[in-house]
């Protein structure tokens, strides 16, 4: 299935090695938040794959020489609470000067859509590259909330990285915003009576800080 330009499936066989175990039922806590940190480095390895470079030089044991070097870039990550949390370390490990915000939001059980209760940020984040991360784009309703708050602060560079998607969450984020770069691991098949996705792997949170 084709999607809009601005999605990106990341089908590095890796990622889809690591989501196999990631779905699986019998993936303990422990192991689950280590799939879900290597499959976000991995994912912003592709993520920041337009970065813009610089030249500069650098003195090696031998001679000076040219390089290159990122351009000024300055980073935000900000996960969607809960489950975004775990996504935060991955990413850190490549961006390490990356700073952190945070939107919670939770989903009304009746209506399924977003409601928020926190939301801070950088004082600068119109100025950085920031990367809204939530393991998975149901929905899309708090996805497409977030990046509207952060629209809202005067954000012009915003990328959403999920590990899982429903095509419903793809449409929904990228109808309420053509502009945002979305990088997911796999679409699956469809949005159930409740909102999971299927097959999906269940619930993120939960499955995340063994609270099942």
């Amino acid at each position: 299935m084709q999607y809009a330009p601005n999605v990106t499936v990341v089908d590095h066989p890796l990622v889809q090695h690591k989501l196999s175990v990631l779905r699986d039922v019998r993936t303990g806590p422990k192991e689950f938040r280590e799939l879900v940190s290597e499959l976000a480095m991995l994912m912003a390895y592709e993520a920041t794959r337009e970065f813009q470079l610089a030249e500069s030089t650098v003195m090696t044991p031998i001679c000076e020489t040219t390089t290159k070097v990122l351009a000024g870039k300055k980073v935000a990550i900000v996960p969607i609470l809960r489950a975004g949390l775990g996504m935060v370390d991955g990413i850190l490990s490549l961006i390490p000067a990356a700073k952190i915000g945070h939107i919670g939001l939770y989903r009304d059980p009746e209506t399924l859509q977003p409601v928020e209760y926190y939301c801070k940020l950088p004082e600068d984040i119109g100025e950085r590259d920031i990367m809204i991360v939530d393991p998975m784009l149901a929905t899309g309703g708090s996805a497409a909330a977030a990046i509207e708050f952060l629209r809202a602060r005067g954000a012009k560079s915003v990328r959403l990285l999920s590990i899982i998607a429903a095509p419903e969450g793809i449409a929904a984020v990228t109808k309420a915003d053509p502009d945002v770069r979305v990088y997911v691991c796999a679409v699956d098949s469809h949005l159930n009576d409740h909102g999971y996705i299927v097959p999906g792997l269940g619930d993120a949170g939960d499955r995340l800080f063994g609270t099942l």
